[in-house]
């Protein structure tokens, strides 16, 4: 297939640009040619360009600076008759706003994808992107697909899980590739490499890989950490992961404050922004995902990958990825006390540490790896172009 893909983030952020970078990582080998339009510049067009990619820039502005609207429609519908897609899969909401109308400009409404990365909740983004012509919506969870079903008018949804590179193949970044689980270019804000982190040997070290942002939970993690203390119950935090971006430099400024004021300086690491989360989760005993909902929660499969016991939210794409006392744990809740409940079993004892690692590496390896994810993506595109496939 020759899909051109909307992408409206120049840097790679997060988990969304994760699962697309796996996409592209082994799109050519299947056959399948991507080209790539992006709405801002950034370092992650440059390193697709460099990867072989044809790749262009498309600036949007605001959405309501309407004349700016109106070119980069009329750009991106041009690029769209040039380039004659088989589909054209817009990457998100906000790309979709764009793409949708340049489609129809082009008269290619009929190819138009979409994909839902969050759980919407009749947002006036997901609401217009969900009114704008669509032959389908892809979605990363049944929790968000089953969301996005209750947004009128009904479109049809399919769903395909993310998925990443067992590590084994990720030490040398296939081309083209995003940093995964949030990490982003290093500052001078960071503080720590991996294989210099001095951490103690004598308690269990608690991992939590993401931007410093409020629904990522790294309060609540703390929190936890504080409640499980007064049950006697010792552990060390590794918060992986800064203000990337400045996205919210408020919030991050003060962890540091609430690990001083719960008295827990010694019992907490900081990395600041890494490039890559892989080496500071391999030196976890457990790794947690405090976000609360989490439309997915591709962390998570870093963590199984590496045969590290996973916690995480009984809610969103978690609850579909981590079998309950199988292959991780999920608490009842984002709350502090139920996320040390969840830790307590795990903190306890290192035997029920290396089964449930066990067991989350195995369902990786059959159901998560980015191989699996790519046949499940293109077949699901594939679909979408011939008409097949239920709704």
């Amino acid at each position: 297939m020759r899909i051109l893909v909307t992408v409206p983030w120049g840097e790679p952020l997060g988990g969304a640009e994760a699962m697309l970078a796996a996409a592209l990582a082994g799109s050519r080998e299947e056959g399948h040619e991507l080209d790539l339009v992006f709405f801002e510049d950034g370092s992650w067009p440059a390193t697709l360009r460099d990867a072989g990619f044809r790749v262009a820039v498309i600036p949007v502005g605001r959405l309501r600076e309407i004349p700016r609207f109106a070119a980069a429609v009329l750009r991106l519908a041009r690029a769209m008759r040039s380039r004659k897609p088989d589909l054209i899969l817009n990457w998100a909401a906000k790309t979709q706003l764009y793409g949708a109308p340049a489609a129809m400009l082009a008269g290619m409404s009929g190819r138009v994808v979409w994909w839902q990365h969050s759980i919407p909740e009749r947002n006036w983004l997901d609401l217009c992107a969900t009114a704008l012509p669509a032959r389908a919506i892809g979605c990363t969870s049944r929790t968000a697909a089953r969301a996005q079903a209750r947004l009128r008018p009904a479109r049809r949804t399919f769903v395909v899980a993310a998925g990443v590179a067992p590590p084994a193949a990720v030490s040398s970044p296939a081309p083209g590739a995003a940093p995964t689980s949030d990490a982003v270019p290093v500052s001078s804000q960071a503080v720590h490499h991996p294989a210099s982190l001095e951490l103690p040997t004598d308690v269990p070290i608690v991992g939590l890989v993401g931007r410093l942002q409020p629904w990522k939970g790294q309060d609540r993690l703390l929190r936890a950490q504080a409640l499980l203390r007064e049950r006697g119950r010792r552990m060390h935090t590794v918060i992986v992961g800064g203000d990337a971006y400045g996205l919210a430099s408020e919030y991050a400024a003060s962890i540091p404050e609430l690990i001083n004021e719960l008295g827990l300086t010694e019992e907490v690491t900081l990395t600041g922004q890494v490039p890559d989360a892989g080496p500071y989760i391999e030196r976890c005993d457990i790794l947690v995902n405090a976000s609360d909902p989490e439309p997915f929660g591709i962390v998570l499969l870093e963590g199984m990958s590496r045969g590290v016991a996973v916690v995480a939210v009984d809610a969103g794409g978690p609850a579909e990825i981590v079998e309950h006392g199988c292959t991780g744990l999920l608490a009842r809740s984002g709350e502090p006390a139920a996320l040390a409940d969840a830790l307590e079993p795990l903190l306890e004892s290192a035997a029920v540490r290396e089964r449930i690692g066990g067991a989350g590496r195995e369902r990786f390896m059959r159901e998560f790896t980015d191989a699996a994810m790519r046949r499940r993506f293109f077949g699901a595109l594939q679909q979408v172009a011939d008409g097949a496939g239920g709704a």
